[in-house]
Parts: structure tokens; sequence; C-alpha cells
């Protein structure tokens, strides 16, 4: 077993490496002059199983190709089997024809994913699910969810926390949370007039007095979880925080989430930390390379990756 280490995010690959007690491959990721890409392995690869571990966070197409050139250079090596560990699946907001004459870009990467030399994919938290069935190798779908429960378990013992989703759209993904914590869930309706901007029509649960907790898979601008946590804080929320997976925090969204209602804004480490959310007041992280690390050594003996949350 092998582990490859692309650019998006070496801590957390060397977390996973220390936990699987490997050493990373010695290999070279670097970019010409012209900025192409250019990758080679310092030591034998042949016959291995590869797990190439590499979130497509921004800058997303630099690191997509990153990732496709690494896998190239991996079959050309005569690598028995190459696991494309990518712990944020960017592009999976595009999985459907939002209108007319639009790409279905999680599709294409797909594609590019599986002609570059993937054997499978092992990913978290897809922002659809039915992405898996673009690809047409294996696909480990991993959770954030057991490690939210226990983060919030911990956090509001004793408090009178409410589940919330901020759209229609993220109810299961917080029902599983609500479920775990025997706690209410509560829904945002909100309508979303252009793409990146948010309006909340109207909170379908009784939250005053309640600890509510937002639950999503994605961050982006934090225009919808600002809007959520004020809306709520507006219908008589005691307080409101939020567990999302991704943090991409685009453009001023860390200062967004600063300046607004939120307690705290609590996200995985699948994509790096930028310096503004290392040191912002209310944002943190948890770790996900235990989680990534045991699913990579089932995965390279051949055992249930889905029992991880049974």
């Amino acid at each position: 077993m092998k582990i490859v280490a692309c650019n998006s995010n070496r801590p957390l690959a060397q977390a996973v490496a220390d936990i699987l007690d490997l050493p990373l491959v010695n290999a070279s990721v670097r970019r010409f002059a012209d900025m192409e890409i250019f990758v080679e392995f310092h030591e034998n690869i042949r016959g291995e199983d590869v797990f190439v571990i590499q979130s497509t966070s921004f800058p997303a197409n630099d690191h997509l190709m990153e990732l496709l050139i690494t896998m190239d250079a991996l079959r050309r090596s005569s690598a028995r089997r190459i696991t494309a560990v990518i712990p944020y699946f960017g592009y999976a907001r595009q999985d459907r024809k939002s209108g007319p004459r639009t790409p279905i870009s999680a599709k294409l990467v797909a594609n590019l994913i599986t002609e570059a030399g993937a054997n499978r994919v092992l990913t978290m938290d897809l922002h659809a699910g039915q992405i898996q069935g673009f690809f047409d190798i294996p696909v480990d779908n991993l959770y954030a969810a057991p490690l939210f429960v226990r983060d919030i378990q911990e956090r509001y013992k004793g408090r009178d926390v409410m589940v919330v989703s901020p759209d229609v759209g993220g109810v299961a993904r917080a029902r599983v949370i609500a479920s775990r914590i025997h706690s209410d869930l509560a829904i945002i309706d909100k309508r979303r007039p252009q793409a990146g901007v948010s309006e909340v029509m109207n909170v379908i649960g009784d939250v005053r007095g309640r600890d509510c907790v937002l639950i999503d898979d994605i961050i982006d601008s934090g225009g919808t979880h600002c809007n959520a946590a004020e809306a709520l804080i507006k219908h008589g929320a005691r307080s409101v925080s939020a567990y999302v997976t991704h943090g991409v925090f685009s453009g001023g969204a860390v200062a967004r989430v600063g300046a607004g209602p939120m307690e705290m804004m609590t996200v995985t480490d699948s994509i790096a930390a930028t310096e503004a959310v290392r040191t912002a007041r209310n944002t943190r992280q948890l770790p996900i390379a235990p989680l990534l690390a045991e699913a990579m050594r089932r995965i390279s003996v051949e055992s249930s990756v889905s029992s991880l949350f049974d």
C-alpha cells in the first residue's frame, strides 16, 4: 500500500500517512514556467496498491489537473490499483442541467478521473448521492455524520438542541443527525434567485428557546448559513451554530460568518484551512484523517467500508 500526496491538502495526507504508519511516496508535483503540471515518482510503484489524496478545492481546475496527471503517471508506472481519494469532490454541485444549454460537469469530471486511470474512488459527503452513478468504477462515499454526532453530544450536553436543515434538499442529511442525537428537526424554506444568492422565506418548526444546529455539506459564500442564522434568531432561537462537511469559504465568507450571529461554524479539514479560517473567532475544523485512514486500510485489505457507519 502506497500513499501519494498532491498539493491541495498535504497536511491531511500526512496525517493519514502517520495514522497508517506509512511514509508518503517520494514524488515531485511541480509546475513549469508556463504553469504546466509535471509529476515524477522517485521510487518504484510497480504492482503497488496506490492511494492518491487530493481534494479538488480552490483552485479547482489546477488541483483536478494535478490529480489526473498524477494518476496517469501511476498508470504508466505499472501501479496495480489506483484509488483516487477525493475528500472534497469539486464540481459536485453541477450534477444536473440547471437550465437550457448547460453542462453536467460532475459527469464530465467523473469521466476524466476514470479515463486518467482510477480503479476506484473514495470521497466524502458528495453533494448529491447520485454522482456515484456517474462513475463506471466503484465509489465509496464516506459520511461526516458520526464525527458531527460525537462532537455535538460533547459540546451541547445538557442543552436543548434542535437540528436545522438550511434548505429542503438537505433534510435527509439533517434527519440522520437529529435521529442519532434524539433531537427535533426544523427546516429553512429558502429560494435562490441566482447562483450564490439565497433568500429565507420561512422557518418550518418552532425554534423558540432552542439551541439550533445547522447541518449541511458545503459552505461556499456563507450567504445561506448567515441568512438562516439571522432568520432563526429572529424566530426566537437561543443560539445558532453550524456543522458543515466542506469549508469552501469563497470570497469573504469567513468574514461574513464572523460578523453574523453564528455562535460557531464547525467544518472538517477535507479542504485545507486558509489563514482566515485558522484565525477566525467562530470557525473551527474537525479532523477526518482517522476516518479516511481506516477506510483506506479496509479498501487495501478488501474488507467492508460500509460497516464503518453501522
